[in-house]
C-alpha cells in the first residue's frame, strides 16, 4: 500500500525506486513525526497486514502482527458504544437515555484509557531527556527488502517504525553516530550526553563511556514509564465516568459538514471537559469516595516523579574504575 501526504510518504508496499527511505533513518522526535507514524500505523493495520496475514504472505512478520492491536481496541471501543445503544429501543424513553449515555461513556472511557496511557510516557521522558540528554523515545525508520511475491516484482520496501532503544539487548547505536559526510563529528551525540551526564568534554571515546549509562537509564525509565502509564490511564476513565460529559452527549455529532452543529459540539466537548475534571478532582459522596480522584490522581502523579528521580539517580556519576582487594583499593 502506498500512502502520499505532501510529497512524504509511508508505505507498508512500495514499487518506486525514488524511496523516502534507502536505509535505516534517524527521525526527529516531535509532534509531526508521531503524528505521522500513527496515521501510518493506523492505516495500514486496518488494510495491508490484515490482508497479508489472510493471504498467508511470506513477508508477513511479527512488527505487523504487534501493530494489528490497534483494530480490536478501536473495535472494542465501537462494540462498547453500539451494544448500549442497541439495547436501548427495547427500554423506556428514561432507561433508553440512561443506555446510551453509559454505552458513550463506556467508549469514552476506552478512548481516554488509549490516550493517557500513551502520552504519559512523555511524563517521564521528557524531563529523562532534560536532565540526561537521552531521548528514550526516539523514533526511526526501518527498511525492510521484501522477498517479491512473484517475478515480476521489484524495489519492494516496508518502512517500519521502531525506537532506537527498543531492544535493550541490541539498541541501535549505529544510528546515533553523526554523519562525518555532513561534516557531524562521529560522536557529536554522545559527546553531548556525557556532557550532560558529568562525565567531561572532549573524551576520546565518549560512545563507550556513555552507553552503559544510558542502558541503565533506559531500563529504568522503561519501567516508570510502564507504572506510571496505568495509573494515568485510570485517571482518563475516571474522567470519562463524570456526569459533565452528559451535556455533551446530548449535542455530539460527527457531520463536520454541518457547521452550526459540529462547531456547538465542539465548544460542548470543550466544557464538558474542564466540567469533568473539576468533577473528578472534588469527588462526591463522603469519605474516601469524596477524595478517591485526588488520591488517583496523586498516585499518579507521584509515580511520574519518583520514576524522573530513579531513572537519573546515579546517572551522573562516573562508573569509579575501582577494584577493591583485601581492603586496598586499586585505581585505574
Amino acid at each position: 500500500m502506498y500512502i502520499s501526504s505532501n510529497n512524504v510518504s509511508f508505505s507498508a508496499n512500495k514499487k518506486d525506486k525514488n524511496l523516502e527511505y534507502n536505509h535505516d533513518t534517524l527521525l526527529k522526535n516531535n509532534l509531526a513525526t508521531r503524528t505521522r507514524m500513527n496515521i501510518d500505523k493506523f492505516t495500514n493495520a486496518i488494510t495491508v497486514y490484515p490482508a497479508k496475514g489472510i493471504t498467508g504472505n511470506k513477508n508477513a512478520n511479527f512488527y505487523e502482527f504487534l501493530t494489528m492491536g490497534i483494530f480490536p481496541y478501536i473495535t472494542g471501543s465501537a462494540t462498547l458504544m453500539a451494544v448500549f445503544n442497541y439495547a436501548g429501543k427495547h427500554y423506556a424513553p428514561f432507561q433508553k437515555v440512561m443506555s446510551a449515555q453509559t454505552g458513550n461513556k463506556l467508549a469514552l472511557g476506552v478512548l481516554f484509557y488509549g490516550i493517557m496511557k500513551s502520552f504519559s510516557k512523555s511524563f517521564i521522558s521528557t524531563p529523562v531527556k532534560a536532565l540526561t540528554g537521552i531521548d528514550t523515545e526516539r523514533p526511526y525508520a526501518k527498511v525492510i527488502y521484501e522477498l517479491p511475491d512473484d517475478i515480476n516484482d521489484t524495489d519492494i520496501v516496508s518502512i517500519e517504525h521502531h525506537k532506537v532503544f527498543e531492544s535493550v539487548e541490541f539498541p541501535r547505536w549505529d544510528l546515533l553516530y553523526g554523519d562525518e559526510t555532513k561534516g557531524q563529528k562521529r560522536n557529536y551525540r554522545y559527546d553531548k550526553i556525557a556532557k550532560k551526564l558529568g562525565l567531561g568534554e572532549n573524551l576520546n571515546d565518549s560512545d563507550q563511556e556513555v552507553k552503559p549509562k544510558i542502558k541503565e537509564i533506559v531500563v529504568k525509565s522503561s519501567l516508570a514509564k510502564n507504572i506510571s502509564s496505568y495509573f494515568w490511564a485510570a485517571c482518563g476513565v475516571g474522567l470519562a465516568f463524570q456526569k459533565p460529559w452528559e451535556k455533551y452527549f446530548n449535542v455530539m455529532t460527527f457531520k463536520f459538514w454541518k457547521g452550526k452543529e459540529f462547531l456547538k459540539s465542539l465548544k460542548s466537548f470543550g466544557n464538558s471537559f474542564v466540567e469533568s475534571a473539576k468533577e473528578f478532582y472534588k469527588g462526591e459522596g463522603k469519605g474516601i469516595q469524596k477524595h478517591a480522584g485526588k488520591i488517583l490522581l496523586g498516585i499518579a502523579a507521584l509515580s511520574s516523579i519518583l520514576g524522573v528521580i530513579n531513572s537519573v539517580s546515579g546517572a551522573k556519576k562516573p562508573t569509579d574504575n575501582v577494584f577493591k582487594k583485601g581492603g586496598t583499593n586499586y585505581e585505574f
